[in-house]
Protein backbone atom coordinates (compact mmCIF):
# COMPACT_ATOMS: atom_id res chain seq x y z
CA UNK A 1 0.00 0.00 0.00
CA UNK A 2 1.31 3.27 -1.03
CA UNK A 3 1.99 5.73 1.81
CA UNK A 4 -0.52 8.20 0.93
CA UNK A 5 -3.50 5.10 1.26
CA UNK A 6 -2.05 3.82 3.73
CA UNK A 7 -2.27 7.13 5.76
CA UNK A 8 -5.82 7.67 4.36
CA UNK A 9 -6.58 3.84 6.09
CA UNK A 10 -5.21 5.49 9.51
CA UNK A 11 -7.04 8.11 9.56
CA UNK A 12 -10.13 6.68 8.80
CA UNK A 13 -9.97 4.62 11.28
CA UNK A 14 -8.72 7.16 14.21
CA UNK A 15 -11.47 9.26 13.25
CA UNK A 16 -14.13 5.90 13.44
CA UNK A 17 -12.47 5.64 16.98
CA UNK A 18 -13.05 9.21 18.26
CA UNK A 19 -16.70 9.09 16.96
CA UNK A 20 -16.98 5.87 19.30
CA UNK A 21 -15.72 7.03 22.05
CA UNK A 22 -17.63 10.31 21.66
CA UNK A 23 -20.75 7.59 21.15
CA UNK A 24 -19.67 5.80 24.36
CA UNK A 25 -19.69 8.92 26.61
CA UNK A 26 -23.33 10.02 25.38
CA UNK A 27 -24.69 6.16 25.65
CA UNK A 28 -23.37 6.03 29.01
CA UNK A 29 -24.54 9.47 30.12
CA UNK A 30 -28.00 8.22 28.52
CA UNK A 31 -27.93 4.87 30.18
CA UNK A 32 -27.65 6.60 33.42
CA UNK A 33 -30.61 9.00 32.77
CA UNK A 34 -32.80 5.58 32.11
CA UNK A 35 -32.63 5.60 28.42
CA UNK A 36 -34.02 2.62 26.34
CA UNK A 37 -32.47 0.58 23.14
CA UNK A 38 -34.46 -0.34 20.49
CA UNK A 39 -33.05 -2.79 17.52
CA UNK A 40 -29.78 -4.25 20.09
CA UNK A 41 -29.07 -7.22 18.06
CA UNK A 42 -29.54 -5.14 14.60
CA UNK A 43 -26.61 -2.50 16.04
CA UNK A 44 -23.93 -5.02 16.84
CA UNK A 45 -24.67 -7.12 13.47
CA UNK A 46 -24.53 -3.67 12.05
CA UNK A 47 -21.10 -2.58 13.84
CA UNK A 48 -19.69 -6.05 12.96
CA UNK A 49 -20.59 -5.90 9.23
CA UNK A 50 -19.57 -2.02 9.23
CA UNK A 51 -16.12 -2.46 10.82
CA UNK A 52 -15.73 -5.48 8.71
CA UNK A 53 -16.35 -3.87 5.41
CA UNK A 54 -13.31 -1.05 6.04
CA UNK A 55 -10.93 -3.82 7.04
CA UNK A 56 -11.77 -5.38 4.06
CA UNK A 57 -11.43 -2.36 1.95
CA UNK A 58 -8.07 -2.11 4.06
CA UNK A 59 -6.93 -5.06 2.79
CA UNK A 60 -8.22 -5.17 -0.49
CA UNK A 61 -6.31 -1.69 -1.25
CA UNK A 62 -3.18 -3.02 0.50
CA UNK A 63 -3.17 -6.21 -2.23
CA UNK A 64 -4.53 -3.75 -5.35
CA UNK A 65 -1.92 -1.08 -4.46
CA UNK A 66 -3.62 1.31 -6.83
CA UNK A 67 -2.41 4.42 -7.99
CA UNK A 68 -4.27 8.07 -6.47
CA UNK A 69 -6.34 8.92 -9.87
CA UNK A 70 -9.57 10.12 -10.32
CA UNK A 71 -11.40 6.97 -9.25
CA UNK A 72 -9.37 7.53 -5.99
CA UNK A 73 -10.11 11.55 -5.70
CA UNK A 74 -13.62 10.91 -6.11
CA UNK A 75 -13.81 8.63 -3.47
CA UNK A 76 -11.96 11.21 -1.09
CA UNK A 77 -14.43 13.68 -2.47
CA UNK A 78 -17.49 11.59 -0.76
CA UNK A 79 -15.39 10.61 2.34
CA UNK A 80 -14.56 14.43 3.01
CA UNK A 81 -18.26 15.09 2.47
CA UNK A 82 -19.03 11.99 5.13
CA UNK A 83 -16.87 13.35 7.42
CA UNK A 84 -18.33 16.59 7.33
CA UNK A 85 -21.67 15.27 7.62
CA UNK A 86 -20.99 13.15 10.99
CA UNK A 87 -19.31 16.32 12.68
CA UNK A 88 -22.50 18.28 11.63
CA UNK A 89 -24.77 15.67 12.82
CA UNK A 90 -23.26 15.24 16.00
CA UNK A 91 -23.24 18.64 16.86
CA UNK A 92 -27.09 18.84 16.00
CA UNK A 93 -27.62 15.91 18.09
CA UNK A 94 -25.55 16.38 21.11
CA UNK A 95 -25.66 14.17 23.48
CA UNK A 96 -28.45 12.06 22.16
CA UNK A 97 -26.34 10.95 18.88
CA UNK A 98 -24.94 7.13 19.71
CA UNK A 99 -24.29 4.30 16.83
CA UNK A 100 -26.79 3.16 19.03
CA UNK A 101 -30.80 3.80 18.82
CA UNK A 102 -31.32 4.81 22.17
CA UNK A 103 -33.63 6.79 23.45
CA UNK A 104 -33.55 8.64 27.21
CA UNK A 105 -36.75 9.68 29.36
CA UNK A 106 -36.09 12.95 28.60
CA UNK A 107 -35.19 13.19 24.84
CA UNK A 108 -36.58 15.92 23.12
CA UNK A 109 -37.22 16.12 19.48
CA UNK A 110 -34.70 17.86 17.41
CA UNK A 111 -36.52 19.97 14.75
CA UNK A 112 -33.25 21.51 13.08
CA UNK A 113 -34.24 22.27 9.12
CA UNK A 114 -31.42 20.14 8.13
CA UNK A 115 -32.68 17.57 10.24
CA UNK A 116 -36.44 18.13 8.42
CA UNK A 117 -34.95 18.33 5.18
CA UNK A 118 -32.93 15.52 5.28
CA UNK A 119 -34.16 12.44 7.44
CA UNK A 120 -31.32 9.69 8.70
CA UNK A 121 -28.33 12.01 7.75
CA UNK A 122 -26.15 9.83 9.47
CA UNK A 123 -26.87 6.98 6.94
CA UNK A 124 -27.46 8.98 3.94
CA UNK A 125 -24.54 11.58 3.99
CA UNK A 126 -22.12 10.05 6.56
CA UNK A 127 -22.04 6.18 6.27
CA UNK A 128 -23.02 5.44 3.04
CA UNK A 129 -20.71 8.16 1.60
CA UNK A 130 -18.35 6.93 3.98
CA UNK A 131 -17.80 3.33 2.54
CA UNK A 132 -18.15 4.23 -0.79
CA UNK A 133 -15.95 6.71 -0.99
CA UNK A 134 -13.11 4.92 1.42
CA UNK A 135 -13.58 1.69 -1.87
CA UNK A 136 -13.09 4.34 -3.91
CA UNK A 137 -9.87 5.46 -2.46
CA UNK A 138 -8.52 2.09 -2.10
CA UNK A 139 -10.44 0.79 -6.09
CA UNK A 140 -11.42 -1.90 -3.15
CA UNK A 141 -14.37 -2.94 -5.44
CA UNK A 142 -14.81 -6.45 -4.51
CA UNK A 143 -15.52 -4.74 -0.72
CA UNK A 144 -17.75 -2.57 -2.74
CA UNK A 145 -19.53 -5.03 -4.21
CA UNK A 146 -20.06 -7.55 -1.96
CA UNK A 147 -20.20 -5.95 1.40
CA UNK A 148 -22.53 -2.44 0.91
CA UNK A 149 -25.11 -4.32 0.08
CA UNK A 150 -25.09 -6.51 3.13
CA UNK A 151 -24.92 -2.51 5.30
CA UNK A 152 -27.21 -1.19 3.05
CA UNK A 153 -29.74 -4.05 4.31
CA UNK A 154 -28.95 -3.55 7.43
CA UNK A 155 -28.96 0.30 7.49
CA UNK A 156 -32.42 -0.35 5.86
CA UNK A 157 -33.84 -2.47 9.30
CA UNK A 158 -31.85 0.12 11.32
CA UNK A 159 -33.84 3.09 9.64
CA UNK A 160 -37.13 1.22 10.31
CA UNK A 161 -36.53 0.38 13.85
CA UNK A 162 -35.45 4.46 14.03
CA UNK A 163 -38.96 5.55 12.52
CA UNK A 164 -40.89 3.28 14.70
CA UNK A 165 -38.89 4.39 18.02
CA UNK A 166 -39.39 7.80 17.26
CA UNK A 167 -43.29 7.61 15.93
CA UNK A 168 -43.95 5.70 19.13
CA UNK A 169 -42.03 8.68 21.61
CA UNK A 170 -42.89 11.87 19.60
CA UNK A 171 -46.16 12.36 18.45
CA UNK A 172 -44.80 15.22 16.64
CA UNK A 173 -42.60 12.95 14.69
Amino acid sequence: MNPAAFAFVLFVFLFRLATLTISIRHERGLRKDGAIEYGALNSKILTVAYTSYLIAAAIEGAIRNAPFDIISAIGFILYGISFIAILAVIRLLGRFWTVKLLIARDHSLVLHPFLRLIRHPNYFLNAIPELVGVALVLHAYDTLVVGLPVVLILFANRIRQEERAMKATFAAY
